[in-house]
């Protein structure tokens, strides 16, 4: 099997971030996005993984080369085009076989073997309290039988959430080159949903599958949920002496905690040193420096600097904010 991770998106929603540091690279409990969207990937052990990348694509492809060990390639995708657009550049350089399809900025929490133990192509989803907001899959007789974009009156409860297996990628490719040759977009893009429809038509089987979480990691207030929802299982929450550390945390081994009460809810990645604060339900990039200031539900980048005052920030690139 192949792995096919779109990671081409600018992340708009999360600048000034994402003007520096491509979404999937931003940290949230403990590590990068893409670290929690890739561990469950590695141990199906797949035949490779290939991401297609684009803005700040280099960081990316660096980051990858140096901290995991998998068969990777990397996509250049020159036009943000849509998912479909994204999935077709992967597939032309794989000649059948397998494949899944997981985005790079979302986190799912599933068995992924049983995703991926089927005879049948699978789609992810997730009920959701709104289903007029989402992509929906009609279900009847364990089968999907439709996909609606944001239906006024939607038949189920269950979106699609951008986690696909598919059993013959010849199959997809046959279908998204159909697609995309009739010239037709949703919402001036090539949509993967719109290829789906058109296998559904043709007679094609997709099973559902309810994943346990689906974690949006697409702004800064999302995010931040997102941490709040995993640091329960991936915190460490280790005992600082002369500091007060409210669980659940994750602190690098590498940051220096001084004087400080750090939690609930806080993630400070390596190199970070904070002095006389107050920090809760944020979360700290790399190499920054906090001293003398009281956050709260703020996001901070990497080599930032914030000196003084009680603050709720939204800051990144090397900025330096002094308050005194």
């Amino acid at each position: 099997m192949k792995v096919i991770i779109p990671v081409a998106g600018v992340g708009t929603r999360l600048r000034p971030h994402t003007y520096s540091t491509p979404k999937p690279l931003l940290y949230v409990a403990g590590k990068p996005v893409l670290n929690h969207v890739l561990e469950p990937i590695v141990e199906l052990a797949p035949e490779e993984i290939i991401f297609v990348v684009g803005y700040l694509g280099d960081q990316i492809k660096d980051y990858v080369e140096s901290n995991f060990s998998f068969k990777a390639r990397f996509v250049y995708q020159k036009e943000l085009l849509g998912l479909g657009f994204a999935v077709d550049l992967a597939l032309r350089e794989i000649d059948g076989g397998p494949v899944m399809v997981v985005l790079g900025d979302t986190i799912v929490k599933c068995d992924l073997n049983k995703f991926v133990d089927s005879s049948d192509n699978v789609l992810g989803l997730m009920p959701v309290d709104d289903p007029k907001r989402f992509g929906i899959a009609e279900i009847r007789d364990s089968r999907v039988v439709s996909l609606v974009e944001k239906p006024e009156n939607p038949e189920s409860n269950l979106a699609v959430i951008g986690l696909y297996y598919f059993k013959d990628s010849h199959t997809l490719k046959d279908s998204l080159g159909r697609h995309i040759a009739t010239g037709k977009t949703t919402r001036g893009e090539i949509q993967l949903t719109d290829a789906l429809e058109l296998m559904i038509k043709d007679g094609v089987a997709f099973a559902p599958f309810e994943v346990d979480q689906w974690l949006d990691c697409g702004k800064k207030e999302t995010l931040l949920e997102t941490n709040r929802r995993l640091l329960p299982e991936t915190g460490n929450s280790p005992q600082i002496a002369g500091s007060l550390v409210v669980p659940p945390v994750y602190i690098d081994p590498d940051a220096k905690i001084t004087n400080s009460v750090i939690g609930p809810y806080v993630s400070i990645a390596k190199g970070t040193k904070i002095e006389n604060s107050i920090i809760k339900s944020s979360i700290v990039g790399e190499s920054t420096s906090i001293e003398s200031t009281v956050l709260d539900n703020s996001l901070i980048g990497n080599m930032v600097t914030i000196r003084g005052d009680k603050k709720s920030l939204n800051i990144s690139g090397s900025s330096e904010v002094d308050f005194t």
